[in-house]
């Protein structure tokens, strides 16, 4: 019965106000904030609906900077990663955004190139829009925010491995994992290993070599070599041509990456060698590039929804406000045909 009514209210030039689609509901515009904001005072469906269909029909859309100005919310975070091109890191950003969206939060999504100059005006640009908070994977493991400190913005580090004093983290357990990669290559017999070690800005100590040299050593076997170049195929290409050029060709490679690896196969094809018969191949991350690769990789798997969901509930769900926490998951050796396994 309604529509009769609103629909003999012309429809506003310019801009939706929501004076107008109080006019155009025939309420109160403290009525209209109420349905848009969800409260603070209930509205009676019938009335509910009129204001529904008034905004639907007018094309109205809420000024999201009034609204974070009267909620002193922008019921936005920030998300900081190296690189969302990197398979892994593109999981991870898009479990993030769910993670949010579920908590009624939108994302904005910024790249540092595993710059820390870029890093920071990152963190910058996000301080000036005032998000309710930041996701960060440093390039640092004890990174510095003043600019979020002073704008007391809240920040939680993502894909980080180690504790960081003062900060809430989620990481992967980084030895664990590799070593499990690496003993399943030297259960195929295999007694030089090589590592493809990805380099990282802030040149510390990563946990995926710790776990490369424990296995080796707990099985009584000798280093392999190491080459050490970027996260990236580019950085996997050039180190399997450095490794078939060395004076000790390995049998098998742990590649830091999936990345790095799906390079590593590149130059491994060039070189006309079989995989896994002339040198086998393990890596880490677990990104579906690892699953359509040829072969198919082993890869050590993280659990990027379990570590997005951790670091959003810290930030802005049920573990908002408590003291730091440093959570550590497990990874899960994925098995494919690049190891020798059928």
């Amino acid at each position: 019965m309604y529509s009769m009514t609103t629909s003999a209210v012309p429809a506003p030039r310019g801009p939706v106000t929501r004076k107008d689609v109080a006019r155009f509901a025939g309420v109160s515009t403290a009525v209209v904030s109420y349905v848009v904001n969800g409260g603070p005072k209930k509205v009676a469906p019938a009335t509910e609906a009129k204001v529904q269909d008034a905004i639907r029909r007018l094309g109205y859309r809420p000024n999201a900077a009034a609204r974070a100005l009267k909620l002193g919310s922008s019921e936005t975070i920030g998300l900081v990663i190296p690189d969302n091109s990197n398979p892994f890191f593109s999981l991870l950003a898009h479990a993030v955004e769910d993670a949010a969206a579920e908590l009624g939060y939108a994302l904005v999504l910024t790249n540092s190139d595993g710059n820390l100059g870029k890093e920071l005006r990152n963190l910058r640009n996000l301080a000036a829009r005032q998000v309710d908070g930041v996701v960060l994977s440093s390039v640092l493991m004890e990174p510095a925010l003043p600019e979020l400190e002073s704008a007391e913005i809240p920040v939680v580090l993502l894909n980080h491995s180690a504790d960081a004093p003062g900060f809430s983290s989620v990481g992967v357990d980084l030895v664990a994992g590799a070593k499990a990669a690496v003993e399943h290559l030297i259960g195929h017999g295999h007694t030089n290993i090589a590592l493809a070690m990805g380099t990282n800005t802030g040149n510390y100590y990563d946990g995926r070599e710790e776990g490369w040299l424990q296995a080796l050593a707990e099985a009584g076997l000798p280093e392999g070599p190491i080459v050490r170049t970027p996260f990236t195929r580019e950085g996997g290409y050039a180190a399997g041509k450095r490794l078939l050029a060395g004076a000790s060709r390995p049998t098998a490679i742990f590649a830091t990456s999936d990345l790095q690896a799906v390079g590593i196969l590149r130059a491994l094809h060039e070189a006309g060698l079989s995989i896994p018969q002339d040198i086998a191949l393990a890596s880490f991350d677990g990104s579906a590039e690892a699953e359509y690769s040829w072969p198919p990789l082993t890869t050590v798997k993280q659990p990027a929804k379990a570590m997005a969901e951790a670091a959003v509930s810290a930030l802005i769900g049920a573990h908002r406000g408590q003291d730091s926490e440093h959570l550590i998951f497990p990874a899960e050796l994925q098995i494919r045909q690049s190891c020798g396994c059928p």
